[in-house]
C-alpha cells in the first residue's frame, strides 16, 4: 500500500511501531501515549477522535492492548500486511528485551544501580499517563462539558475501584449506552 503521495507506508509503519516497542517501558498502558504520539501527531494516520475510539474498543476486547492497537492501526493504514508489520514491530523488541533483561536482572538483581534503574522508569511512565489522562479529560470536557465529564469519571472510577468491575465492562456498557441513545437534535435544528 502507498500513501496519497505514492510513498509506501509499510516502512514508516514498521519504524513507528518499532520505536514504540523499544521505548514502551511499563507494558501496554504506558505505550498508549507513545502510540498516540506516533499515529496522531507525528504521522497523522488518524485524528484524536478516531484514536480515542480505537482506544475505547481496544480496552473492551480481550488480550493485551500493546498488540490490539498496533494491529488495528496497521490494518487501517496498510491493510493485512500493515497489521502484521505493526504487530511484529511492536512485539519483537519486547521479546528480545524481556529475554535479555530477565537474564541481567536475575544475575545482578542485588546491585543497587540495577534496582534504581528499574524504579527510575516508574516516574517517567507516570508522567506519560498523566499527560494522556489530561488529553482525554480535555477532549471529554470540550465534547460533553465539565459536569457530565466529571460525573462520568466519578461513576466509572467508583464502579471500577470500589465495586471491582473490570474497566472493559464499564467501557462496553458506555459504548452500548451510546449506541442505544437516540441522537440529540443540534441547536440549529431545534431552533427551526
Amino acid at each position: 500500500m502507498t500513501s496519497p503521495s505514492g510513498k509506501p507506508l509499510l516502512l514508516p509503519l514498521f519504524w513507528a511501531f518499532l520505536r514504540i516497542g523499544l521505548l514502551g517501558f511499563g507494558g501496554g498502558p504506558s505505550m498508549i501515549p507513545l502510540i498516540q504520539q506516533e499515529v496522531v501527531k507525528r504521522h497523522g494516520w488518524m485524528d484524536e477522535d478516531a484514536f480515542g475510539d480505537v482506544l475505547a474498543i481496544a480496552n473492551t476486547l480481550p488480550g493485551p492492548i500493546a498488540t490490539k492497537m498496533p494491529g488495528f492501526i496497521g490494518y487501517r493504514v496498510a491493510g493485512v500486511s500493515g497489521c502484521v508489520i505493526a504487530v511484529v514491530a511492536v512485539i519483537v523488541p519486547m521479546i528480545v528485551a524481556m529475554i535479555a533483561m530477565l537474564g541481567v536482572f536475575s544475575r545482578y538483581r542485588d546491585i543497587a544501580w540495577i534496582q534504581g534503574m528499574s524504579q527510575g522508569v516508574i516516574p517517567v511512565v507516570m508522567v506519560m499517563m498523566i499527560q494522556l489522562t489530561m488529553d482525554f479529560w480535555n477532549k471529554s470536557r470540550l465534547s460533553l462539558g465539565w459536569w457530565v465529564s466529571l460525573a462520568m469519571a466519578t461513576v466509572a472510577g467508583g464502579v471500577i475501584y470500589w465495586l471491582g468491575v473490570h474497566p472493559g465492562w464499564v467501557i462496553g456498557g458506555l459504548l452500548v449506552t451510546a449506541l442505544l441513545t437516540p441522537p440529540r437534535a443540534s441547536r440549529q435544528e431545534a431552533s427551526r
